[in-house]
């Protein structure tokens, strides 16, 4: 079985691509990384090093075109990045996804993913949400139901032949990190940052999240 696993260079997509290594074979594991227009491309460099280091195939494809009508704050020439938790952020969103929520990114990366996946004769097509994005609605495009309802579109779309596996969709980043340091991912080659500077700012929700899991878990950097 051939899989081909989402990568955006962070710490979750990064502990599936360990464990997709380790399920199938980084012979059998290609690694799809997509540009969309954020602020930065240092989390493509992430997923170009984590790339590198499991010695997997690593494809880029640009989808920024698609998404150049939104005001998400995420993206290039937008407002500033939020410097506070998804929590306090959702206080002030009355129940609707935050402001750094790609409109319907994730539907239209499995989409892509799964026409590369197909072509590259894959059988799985591996995404790394969790259930702290999914949760309040933070990422709508994060929750068990989202994941299940892409996989019957996309395994009716294939004939049955691709199938979709979100394995962190139930669990927390902490978990997530208790799996991938059990298989000792890396993790100083991601980056999680909504910003792009030299170091990870520590203050968006991202990296709030970041350093709550890696805390919890014993892991002291960035």
């Amino acid at each position: 079985m051939k899989a081909l696993v989402l990568s955006s260079g962070g710490v979750d997509s990064t502990t599936l691509l360990a464990e997709a290594c380790e399920e199938y074979g980084r012979e059998n594991v290609t690694a799809l990384s997509l540009y969309y227009g954020q602020k930065h491309k240092k989390e493509l460099e992430a997923s170009a090093a984590v790339a590198e280091y499991y010695g997997v195939e690593h494809i880029v494809s640009d989808l920024s075109v698609i998404f150049a009508y939104s005001d998400c704050t995420l993206l290039e020439g937008r407002g500033d990045i939020p410097h506070e938790s998804y929590a306090e952020q959702l206080e002030k969103t009355d129940g609707s996804p935050v402001s750094t929520y790609v409109p319907f990114r994730n539907g239209l990366f499995l989409s892509a993913a799964a026409s590369i996946a197909l072509s590259k004769e894959c059988g799985v097509l591996m995404y790394g949400a969790h259930s702290d994005d999914a949760a309040g609605n933070a990422y709508p495009d994060c929750s068990t139901e989202f994941v299940e309802a892409m996989d019957r579109a996309i395994n009716l779309g294939s004939g049955g032949e691709l199938t979709v596996r979100a394995p962190f969709a139930g669990v927390n980043k902490t978990e997530v990190v208790r799996r991938g340091k059990a298989l000792g991912v890396p993790y100083q080659l991601t980056w999680s940052c909504y910003e792009g500077g030299d170091k990870p700012c520590g203050r968006c929700a991202t990296c709030i999240d970041r350093i709550k899991a890696f805390r919890a878990n014993g892991i002291t950097i960035d």
